[in-house]
């Protein structure tokens, strides 16, 4: 388990050996044994298998065509539709409207896509999380008929890997891991060695076309605003009240 977890890597490529349906079940299956606050189960898996409906969410998520060509793709939300009936059901009032509740959603949809990743792992298959699915949350709701209460987080394509990429280094532990308490004394030394090591990674796999340090490309990544549409539609929704 720790060599397959140690082996990840993003897989864009896929085979045309189709998934059988019992496989997908069994990669929902584990999703669902994710852990889950107080039990809440606050998230929804959608398998996308129309091909126009994968074509638009290609397009929606930023022209990622491995969205439309994947073998599987499935979208995952956070998912309080259910819950809103229950307190109805029962005579409640619904306090969904803080940013905890967003939270809570976005982390039960988070181990449940990671559990399914890891489940189609061990079939052979590969993937790759789709962040680019809330690039445009409103299209992809009414596009898959999401209610209210409800919104997606993540897409994941999985299929039979057609391509081995090299692993992208990841920061060093003396860097993201603390005990007892936070300590930053080492951290710019460590980051600029990360720097050179991620700047042989892509000069490496490029033929030199490419020497982006880390900090560079977080830089760039955080020097405009993105996806300034996603507070307003949670508002929309229900959650993030005032």
């Amino acid at each position: 388990m720790i060599n397959l977890i140690k082996s990840h890597r993003s897989i864009r490529k896929f085979t045309k050996q189709e998934v059988t349906p019992e496989t997908v079940t069994k990669i929902i299956e584990a999703g669902q044994w994710a852990p889950t606050s107080h039990h809440i189960q606050a998230y929804s898996i959608i398998v996308v298998k129309d091909l126009k409906k994968r074509k638009q969410l290609a397009q929606l998520a930023g022209g990622q065509a491995y969205v439309e060509s994947c073998p599987v793709f499935f979208v995952i939300c956070a998912d309080f539709s259910r819950l809103y009936e229950s307190s109805k059901k029962h005579g409640q009032p619904f306090e969904v409207g803080e940013a905890e509740q967003v939270i809570v959603g976005a982390v039960d949809v988070a181990l449940v896509a990671e559990n399914m990743l890891l489940a189609a792992r061990s079939y052979q298959l590969g993937g790759v999380m789709i962040g680019g699915i809330r690039n445009d949350l409103e299209s992809v709701s009414i596009l898959l008929n999401l209610p209210q209460y409800t919104f997606p987080v993540m897409g994941l394509c999985i299929g039979y890997p057609d391509q081995q990429p090299r692993q992208k280094p990841r920061l060093p532990q003396s860097v993201v891991v603390h005990y007892d308490e936070y300590d930053q004394s080492n951290s710019l030394k460590e980051i600029n060695e990360y720097d050179q090591v991620m700047s042989h990674y892509y000069k490496s796999r490029t033929q030199g076309k490419r020497k982006d340090t880390w900090t560079e490309l977080m830089a760039k990544h955080f020097s405009t605003k993105s996806r300034e549409g996603v507070g307003d539609f949670l508002k929309k929704q229900g959650f993030l009240q005032e």
